[in-house]
């Protein structure tokens, strides 16, 4: 595998520090979920109860993202990670002592206040990389949020298991508050020094907001769909063989198959388009419930869709990246942030209503399908889409 263009990413100024404070940051935030869940049910409610707050938060974040996006495209970095950290400092520090229905309230506006980690990342990321490297920042990017994934969600069940709900919610405002810090003490670019010095030109949203762009960030979508539908179904295969105490293990196993598609993905001599990762990933997905329910040949099975998680992604990142004006490209990083947390909200009930009546191998066989009818759908609007040279390169007024 080729080293050698990581090492020259890592070389660019800014590019080597975004990175590993994108990691930090995003620990945290990818326990939040789990720690909130754990918490409402230490209070002695139900899993309905904890799931109406985990939809609240969702939708919060659904909406807030692309709004806070469009705020850092319009008044700059800091104000919104500003804001957005001061929010959540108040939310995760006293959201322990709330009573149930303050905070069903409450995770609405932390949800709409959510501290923009993954997008500016990404923001920022596009601005210090140029475009020729996008494909390997993107890639790298991935690996980093799948390394978050890992061990934020851990922590959080680790903390609620040893500390509390208290100390837990403590832990994760103050790692919320710090990565914020973080950010607005290193206030990296949003933009690069050629689109600084361009012209300012009014942008309106129908211009980059086209059908095109709307079916990758459906494509987008669909693959978070395809990804927490398998991760459903992997577990519920457990747990109809009584191999429960595994789940963490072959999780850990799945996630590593993205990791290390990822890391082959940057490395190689071209790219390849999203319709093409995310449509052969959904198609290998729709036959892994035929191996039975033996977990270990599950694992086995999802190897080569498991590849191609981290590409697929990274992939509608930097066409993204690539399509979008800098003057709207916050704004556009959130809609696709929005895009993924719809395809895994929508994915859960789906999935979980699937596996009740027919079993998981089944609902395998959904997720793959969905994910290959988006990509039929995106096809002829692809061909529209202007080649990455001749999109205009204005900043919103």
């Amino acid at each position: 595998m080729a080293i050698e263009p990581y090492r020259r990413l890592l070389t660019l100024p800014g590019v080597r520090t975004l990175l590993l404070v994108g990691l930090l940051a995003r620990i945290p935030a990818t326990a939040t979920g789990i720690t909130l869940t754990l918490h409402i049910r230490s209070l002695g409610l139900g899993w309905l109860a904890a799931g109406v707050v985990g939809t609240a938060t969702t939708v919060g974040m659904a909406v807030g993202a692309p709004l806070a996006g469009r705020f850092v495209d319009r008044h700059g970095l800091r104000p919104v990670l500003l804001v957005t950290t001061v929010a959540q400092l108040a939310f995760w520090s006293s959201a322990w002592a709330l009573p149930y229905p303050v905070l069903l309230v409450a995770s609405v506006t932390a949800g709409l206040l959510g501290l923009p980690v993954f997008s500016v990342i990404r923001q920022c990321l596009t601005a210090l990389v140029p475009v020729e490297q996008r494909r390997i920042g993107f890639s790298l990017d991935s690996i980093m949020v799948e390394l978050s994934y890992m061990t934020g969600p851990a922590l959080g069940v680790l903390g609620i298991t040893l500390l509390g709900s208290a100390w837990t919610m403590s832990i994760v405002a103050a790692g919320l508050t710090c990565s914020g810090a973080a950010l607005i003490l290193l206030n990296p670019p949003t933009r690069s020094a050629e689109e600084m010095e361009a012209p300012a030109e009014k942008l309106r949203r129908r211009q980059w907001l086209t059908p095109g762009l709307l079916t990758l960030l459906g494509t987008a979508s669909a693959a978070t769909f395809v990804l927490t539908a398998t991760e459903l179904s992997l577990v519920a295969t457990m747990e109809h063989s009584g191999d429960t105490a595994w789940t963490g293990l072959a999780i850990g196993l799945w996630c590593s198959y993205s990791l290390i598609g990822g890391f082959v993905y940057g490395g190689l001599p071209r790219g390849f388009s999203p319709l093409i990762l995310i449509g052969v990933m959904s198609l290998l997905t729709i036959p892994v419930g035929l191996v039975g329910g033996d977990w270990r040949w599950v694992i086995v099975a999802l190897i080569p869709a498991g590849v191609l998680c981290a590409p697929g992604l990274s992939s509608t990142v930097e066409t993204l990246s690539r399509w979008v004006p800098a003057g709207a490209r916050g704004e556009a990083m959130g809609l696709h942030g929005t895009a993924l947390l719809i395809g895994g909200a929508s994915s859960a009930p789906i999935a979980g209503a699937v596996i009740d009546g027919a079993g998981p191998g089944w609902a395998f066989a959904l997720a793959g399908l969905v994910g290959v009818l988006m990509v039929l759908v995106a096809l002829p609007f692809w061909r529209r889409i202007p080649a990455p040279a001749e999109q205009p390169v204005p900043v919103a007024a």
